[in-house]
């Protein structure tokens, strides 16, 4: 009989892999691999990703990621923009194209291009997309004036799901601003994909940084349907257990399944952080309770702290002038020890966000001044 593990041997198992019980001695790049990528459909998470999982992170050391070209900003799991490395994007892009592809024609905007040439579309797009980077709205009249009979907005929606595109900088650069503007992964780079790339590849790739994990686990995370022949195939090269729930799970042997009992320290997770998205049962560390507040009707997914390594409450950063202030709203009233830990390591979140603010300050909320809020999300760089 498999050993069963219940949620607090997952959410120690799944903290070790993210590196958030013990921040780590390793390069942006390496931890971007190891991660499998960081989602970044805003700019800015990514930062507060790297540095709640890594010591001594410094903004500079992704921004030169980008600006050299060692990282992109492209869609992949879950057809949303991730923050991967340069090697990523070409081996991953392919086994996810079919999971990307699938949704274009699932919307009201989508069923408009019903019967257009998609290849027509995306060759015509690639062409004025090399010739140099584009925004949305300036791509959209030029592909509309092909094809007059479709909306702007939907021709340049089959672009980003028929070709890879990045957005390059200065989008998500630390400190600049920009608007999204597109290329082609291949001319971006300079490089062809890596055809050898395998769905199999990408479900060891997830299991590594996300297990023990279900196989509607691994589905949920990376957009793709019909796993479980990938998992049938690699199952010699897997260890499995199962959940409380009777789940089947698969592990990679030699990843780390930490005590239950083991401590797990305050930790700030950005917005969009997939420890919150990559799993079908999120039940280890956040709660259907609190899904509400955390996940908006609006499709963000909000900044969250964890305390015991469960997501505990909200966090926002405003700054004004010369002040920064962090608010962390509580969903429940938290214990002495567990304030002063998020206290201190809010000001160390502080002074990497904010370093130039010379006034810095952390507050808390009570659970009943919180309670059904839904503000805005954190107001970063």
């Amino acid at each position: 009989m498999p050993k069963v593990l219940g949620p607090r041997a997952l959410n120690r198992a799944l903290l070790a892999r993210q590196f958030l019980l013990k921040r780590q001695d390793r390069s942006a790049e390496s931890t971007l691999e190891h991660l499998v990528g960081l989602q970044a459909q805003a700019p800015m998470p990514p930062y507060f990703g790297l540095w709640t999982r890594l010591n001594d992170f410094e903004h500079g050391a992704l921004s030169r990621l980008l600006l050299e070209r060692q990282a992109v900003r492209i869609a992949l799991m879950r057809g949303t923009v991730h923050l991967v490395t340069a090697r990523d994007s070409l081996r991953l892009r392919r086994p996810l194209q079919a999971a990307i592809e699938r949704g274009l024609y699932s919307t009201p905007g989508g069923k408009a291009l019903m019967g257009i040439d998609a290849a027509a579309v995306a060759a015509a797009a690639r062409i004025v997309l090399e010739e140099r980077p584009r925004t949305n709205a300036e791509l959209g009249p030029l592909l509309a004036a092909r094809w007059p009979d479709y909306p702007a907005e939907e021709l340049v929606r089959l672009t980003r799901c028929m070709l890879p595109l990045v957005q390059v900088p200065p989008r998500g650069i630390w400190g600049a601003s920009g608007q999204a503007t597109s290329t082609t992964l291949e001319h971006w780079l300079g490089a062809p994909f890596n055809e050898d790339a395998t769905i199999d590849d990408l479900v060891l790739r997830y299991v590594a940084a996300f297990g023990p994990a279900s196989v509607q686990d691994a589905q949920k995370w990376s957009g793709l349907t019909r796993l479980g022949a990938a998992f049938e195939r690699l199952r010699p090269q897997l260890c499995t257990f199962e959940g409380d729930d009777g789940r089947e799970l698969f592990d990679v042997p030699d990843a780390p399944r930490p005590s239950p009992n083991i401590a797990a320290p305050a930790r700030f997770l950005p917005d969009f952080d997939n420890v919150l998205l990559s799993h079908a049962n999120r039940e280890h560390i956040l709660s259907e309770e609190h899904r509400a507040r955390v996940f908006t009707i609006n499709g963000l997914i909000r900044a969250t702290i964890l305390v015991d390594g469960r997501v505990a409450g909200l966090w926002q950063i405003d700054e004004h002038k010369d002040t920064a202030t962090l608010t962390i709203e509580p969903f429940a009233p938290l214990a002495k020890r567990d304030i002063a830990a998020l206290t201190a390591e809010g000001k160390r979140l502080l002074r990497f966000a904010a370093e130039e603010r010379p006034h810095r300050g952390v507050r808390f909320t009570s659970p009943k001044a919180a309670k059904g809020r839904r503000a805005a999300p954190p107001k970063t760089k």
